[in-house]
């Protein structure tokens, strides 16, 4: 890894004009401190710091919007994430679902078990099942460890970039280095990620598919019907607030395309369910 930033370094470094005096010693610390921005970046974090880095996140989340006072309402939505969780891959997670007081609509996960639902979502679904959809959404999420990966993704295009910003600073005889090394402590992570907002940005359409597909498996074998993601989907499709749908429009793909995706993999899943569970009832009496 330090030898294909040094290559880069020296590469653009032989590239500039002559007018300019380049200190190759200088500019081939700078290749060596790319090169473990590169291999810090290409790190697979432990399940234990991507707990701490979810458990990081979700404070500042909550610093920012706090928990729904309901206890009830706690207890239930937990209840349901954590009964999905068992069925998943990862059930040895210290999973936990909170509801956020906001009319925001929008639900997403965070690394190591963290999930976070908005009231205002709640408010608009119609059954446990449709809950059962959306949660199992976020649990297939973490599962598939997208947000690390997405993490991963973000310090790799960072570490390159900050390559070519550095030999550009040295060409131009700039002061100092142009970006920061990530820190090595999740804390500190979680931190700077939160400031960039980068937990609601959207994920690649393609993980936001995967997590659909794992979220309707995960939700059969837990006894729910296999269509509650797609009933959440309708109401997302077919909802005409005044602008609080606008998060998770902007963090997932359009519902429409979601149903459609959908569509394609149920024949799949249908047969396993023995007699899906809806319970619109016990949804009401929790959610008021």
């Amino acid at each position: 890894m330090k030898k294909l930033a040094i290559s880069v370094s020296l590469a653009l470094a032989l590239c500039a004009p002559a007018t300019h005096a380049i200190d190759f010693g200088s500019l081939l610390n700078k290749g060596l401190d790319a090169g473990k921005k590169l291999q810090e970046a290409n790190k697979d974090y432990t399940q234990e710091e991507e707990i701490q880095i979810g458990e990081a996140a979700t404070a500042g989340f909550l610093g920012a919007s706090p928990l729904h006072a309901d206890a009830n309402l706690q207890r239930y939505v937990n209840r349901v994430g954590k009964w999905l969780a068992l069925h998943s891959e990862r059930p040895d997670l210290p999973w936990t679902f909170s509801v956020m007081d906001t009319e925001t609509i929008n639900a997403f996960a965070l690394p190591g078990g963290q999930v976070l639902v908005s009231s205002g979502l709640l408010k608009r679904l119609a059954s446990e099942s449709e809950l059962a959809g959306v949660l199992a959404h976020e649990v297939a999420h973490v599962v598939k460890r997208h947000q690390i990966q997405a993490i991963q993704s973000a310090a790799r295009g960072d570490a390159y970039k900050s390559i070519g910003t550095d030999i550009a600073s040295e060409k131009m005889r700039g002061g100092g280095v142009a970006g920061q090394a990530l820190k090595p402590f999740a804390l500190d992570l979680a931190g700077n990620l939160l400031k960039d907002g980068f937990f609601l940005r959207p994920l690649d359409r393609g993980l936001e598919y995967e997590a659909d597909r794992m979220a309707v498996v995960i939700a059969t074998r837990s006894g729910y019907d296999p269509y509650g993601l797609a009933g959440a989907m309708q109401m997302l499709s077919q909802y005409k607030g005044d602008g609080d749908a606008a998060s998770v429009m902007s963090t997932h793909p359009s519902p429409t395309d979601r149903l459609a995706e959908i569509e394609k993999f149920m024949p799949s899943v249908e047969s396993r369910a023995k007699q899906p569970q809806l319970l619109e009832a016990r949804y009401k009496q929790n959610v008021k």
